[in-house]
């Protein structure tokens, strides 16, 4: 073959693959605009966490705005546990309920995606062929595609980040702990102004991991399920060391847990303790804006790095509003959604999103955004620490209630 023939096929087969591309860009936007007209009347459902005012406030927030834009009636389904809206899936299959379910959305992560992964609960995969995941930072920021150590598949769609962070009253404490152990010997120093949330609460089962993470001889093979119930104890044995030291000089001499993170929040506000473990690193400053806390809040992490994860929305094999679900998902995903969930007036929560794929229309939401004197940079957070396997989540978490619960 010359090399003008070779040439000419060479600009013939680029012709033919920007015309596929342009044919498969094409079909998506019809397909996309099929599931945007099957979703136009219907009502979702979406279960999710209903403990936090602020965020109950923005989850209506968007109810108002994809009934505006697309007709969607969303109904929050206030959860106390998420498992609760896992096990009525879970019971549905069981009764053969394969369409019409109970649940069109459901706000989860970790050990109870996992479950809903393994026993086949989830529809998908969907999240990456809604339009707005272009815009996600899965480069930078991998746990928007893999759950715990659980690749997502496609089964779930992100929404928000989240890293263990630690609010403080600056009017009160001069010095904070550093560390795992350094929270100890502080604890023993201030007794009765620590606790933490009552397991299985989110916050307070990453507090434990983080105590786990951080005491593990081996912290890799926290990645993996664990082999049996011997190397289980073994490993966890320094947690439950560490508890044992540490729950004497509690708040209520660790006889009585705050049941969730407002509760622990609540106890600072009023005095009770001295620190508040919170998932949002802006949290602080939205608290202060919304005069939750004291202008004197602040916040510290830990020297060697705190927990951090995605959170997502997922639906159900059988729900009854899939179209409008995946709208709602996408919405979710906007640069407009992801701008008003990071104002710390509103929130706080870290977006999913790099900047850098966004316009400079949508670049500026962000810029705009208010930064309140208690958000610590993204340097000063300092490391991210990847959460262990959810096996290891769900049996910390029964041992702990059959240790401690009262």
């Amino acid at each position: 073959m010359s090399s003008i023939q070779s040439g000419i096929r060479q600009i013939f087969v680029g012709i033919v693959c920007l015309l596929g591309a342009a044919g498969a860009s094409q079909a998506q936007s019809q397909n996309w605009d099929d599931t945007l007209a099957e979703a136009r009347g219907q009502k979702v459902y979406w279960n999710a966490w209903g403990g936090d005012e602020r965020i109950n406030a923005y989850i209506a927030w968007v109810g108002k705005r994809v009934w505006d834009e697309y007709g969607i009636s969303l109904n929050h389904v206030k959860l106390s546990d998420t498992a609760d809206a896992v096990s009525r899936v879970l019971a549905e299959k069981a009764a053969g309920r394969t369409n019409g379910g109970s649940i069109d959305l459901i706000w989860i992560n970790g050990e109870n995606f996992a479950a809903m992964k393994e026993n086949g609960l989830l529809h998908g995969p969907f999240s990456e062929t809604l339009p707005n995941f272009a815009g996600v930072d899965v480069e930078h920021k991998p746990s928007t595609r893999v759950d715990f150590t659980v690749p997502v598949e496609g089964l779930e769609a992100p929404w928000g980040m989240a890293k263990i962070n630690f609010i403080y009253d600056s009017a009160r404490v001069e010095t904070t702990p550093r560390s795992i152990p350094g929270f100890l010997k502080w604890a023993e120093a201030n007794p009765g102004r620590f606790t933490y949330p009552t397991p299985p609460d989110f916050i307070g089962s990453t507090f434990l991991k983080q105590v786990l993470i951080e005491l593990a001889q081996d912290r890799d093979e926290l990645q993996k399920p664990f082999t049996s119930e011997e190397r289980f104890a073994e490993v966890t044995a320094p947690l439950w060391d560490y508890l044992d030291a540490l729950h004497p000089h509690l708040w209520r001499k660790g006889e009585l847990f705050p049941a969730n993170g407002p509760a622990q929040r609540q106890l600072l506000d009023d005095g009770e303790v001295d620190i508040h473990i919170s998932f949002y690193p802006s949290e602080a400053s939205s608290l202060i804006a919304t005069d939750l806390l004291p202008g004197s809040a602040r916040v510290f992490v830990l020297e060697e790095g705190t927990i951090g994860n995605t959170h997502f929305v997922a639906i159900p094999f059988n729900a009854s509003a899939k179209a409008a679900a995946m709208v709602v998902a996408d919405f979710l995903m906007s640069p407009e959604a992801q701008a008003e969930k990071q104002n710390e007036t509103v929130w706080g929560d870290d977006t999913v999103l790099a900047m850098s794929k966004l316009s400079k229309t949508d670049q500026q939401r962000f810029n705009d955004l208010p930064r309140g004197a208690a958000t610590l940079t993204p340097e000063e957070l300092g490391a991210t620490l990847l959460e262990p396997h959810p096996a290891w989540m769900t049996r910390i978490e029964a041992e702990w209630q059959e240790r401690y619960s009262r």
